[in-house]
């Protein structure tokens, strides 16, 4: 998908009125400020459910992205996943896909983002494991940070960060499919990551343009 269409934006104003809110369940979303939502998920006609397995982040739901047994089936519009799926184990991925799958609406979505590896295994191929490649707002982000997991945050006893599985753009885009997603869209971000758009059956083909924005 080109990063070079329609940025995402909320439905025209005039529509807004007669619009039900849609649901957001944003799936191991972080402390309340410390991953902000693309702005397209902004304003009075979204309602994001923060979900994570932490309980100091206080989440709106305490639990594993590989049981949503709490939420009904269909009952969600869209599905946000930043940086969670490569800290399951490897047999724990299709569970999680289908989880986001079956909580989603016949016309919903899923937005995924993770790291590339395949991007990630250049630096490595080049001696630099670790060497920082960038900076955030935990630190410096260095091809070992991103293989395994952040070393400061492991260190400072977070254990649940270590990352136990990986992705390409290909493997992404197979568990997708495999989880019974009509579509899938995959590409590679700008920060050595991937960005997969999974769409349901009746997935409005507008959704690809408002999202091109933030799969950068």
């Amino acid at each position: 998908m080109s990063s070079a269409a329609a940025p995402c934006l909320p439905p025209p104003p005039d529509a807004i009125a007669s619009q039900r809110v849609r649901r957001l369940l944003h799936v191991g979303c972080g402390a309340r400020n410390g991953r902000a939502l693309p702005a397209c998920w902004h304003g009075p006609h979204w309602e994001e459910i923060r979900l994570d397995i932490d309980p100091g982040v206080e989440p709106d739901i305490v639990a594993s992205i590989c049981d949503l047994s709490m939420l009904a089936d269909a009952s969600v519009d869209a599905v946000y996943s930043a940086h969670n799926l490569e800290h399951l184990d490897a047999f724990e991925v299709p569970r999680a896909l289908a989880e986001f799958r079956r909580v989603l609406r016949p016309d919903g979505y899923a937005l995924i983002t993770l790291p590339d590896l395949r991007a990630i295994a250049v630096h490595i191929a080049a001696g630099q494991l670790d060497a920082p490649l960038y900076q955030s707002a935990a630190g410096a982000i260095s091809p070992l940070d991103m293989l395994f997991g952040h070393q400061a945050a492991l260190a400072a006893g977070h254990r649940h960060m270590a990352h136990r599985t990986g992705f390409t753009a290909a493997t992404l885009g197979r568990h997708l499919l495999d989880a019974g997603f009509a579509e899938a869209r995959v590409h590679e971000g700008s920060r050595w990551d991937l960005w997969a758009l999974a769409c349901m059956g009746a997935t409005d083909a507008a959704v690809l343009d408002q999202l091109a924005a933030v799969m950068q």
